[in-house]
């Protein structure tokens, strides 16, 4: 019997690497689905949905509950006030670098722009 500590706990591990530490913060062994590298876990996750469909028992969204499903997800986002205030900055500051830009090039600045650069 082997006296190592990698041997000793892992009765019935596969010799296929399946029996991977967590990320070295000492937390227990993956196992099963956890185990396995992602393109295993995908075809059994396509398997069972393959299955799932065939059995008529898979949800399909329609226009209309995709339509509530995203709202939704957008009043949850935009409930971040900070977040929103990010999101804000960031295309205030490219609207006006684009402004900037073509007016040192010499083209005309894009029309419509509340925070466009003035023109001379």
């Amino acid at each position: 019997m082997a006296t190592s500590k990698d041997s000793g706990g892992n009765k019935g591990a596969t010799s296929g690497g399946n029996a991977q530490k967590s990320g070295g913060s000492g937390g227990p062994a993956k196992r099963g689905f956890a185990a396995m590298d992602q393109n295993q876990q995908r075809e059994i996750a396509s398997k069972g949905g393959q299955a799932a469909h065939q059995k008529g028992t898979a949800h399909e969204f329609d226009s209309e509950e995709a339509r509530r499903a995203g709202q939704k997800g957008g009043e949850a986002v935009s409930r971040d006030r900070e977040h929103m205030a990010d999101i804000g900055r960031k295309g205030g500051e490219s609207r006006q670098s684009a402004s900037r830009a073509a007016a040192a090039s010499g083209t005309a600045a894009p029309k419509g722009g509340r925070q466009g650069g003035k023109q001379e």
